[in-house]
């Protein structure tokens, strides 16, 4: 069954664009958790980081170049950006298709919660 991320691929799903191009495409987050949250997503199926291919290591490299050219184009480089890939469960992952978030616009504090063990 296709993913929401292939559904958006293919044009069956509406989605704010800012991006695309033959490897990647990239789109406003529908619930943002900050000013600026992108989602670059490779137009390839990869369920999770984990699943990524030697032969995938060019499309990841552009991944994060598109990246960095959002966050200059979103006037957010300057002041500073978070890029996040989750991994299924544990990691925080909703979407089994890799994905990079693209966070800024205001400070975002720390990485994670610093559970007591």
């Amino acid at each position: 069954m296709p993913t929401l991320f292939e559904k958006i691929i293919a044009g069956e799903l509406p989605a704010t664009v800012l991006y695309r191009d033959a490897r990647v495409i990239a789109f406003t987050d529908i619930r943002p958790a900050a000013p600026v949250h992108i989602l670059i997503v490779p137009n390839k199926p990869i369920p999770t980081a984990d699943d990524i291919a030697d032969a995938d290591e060019s499309l990841i490299g552009h991944m994060f170049m598109v990246a960095r050219d959002l966050a200059r184009s979103q006037g957010i480089a300057q002041s500073g950006y978070r890029l996040i890939i989750n991994c299924r469960g544990d990691g925080g992952q909703e979407v089994y298709h890799l994905h990079v978030h693209l966070l800024g616009g205001r400070p975002l504090g720390p990485l994670v919660s610093r559970a007591q063990s």
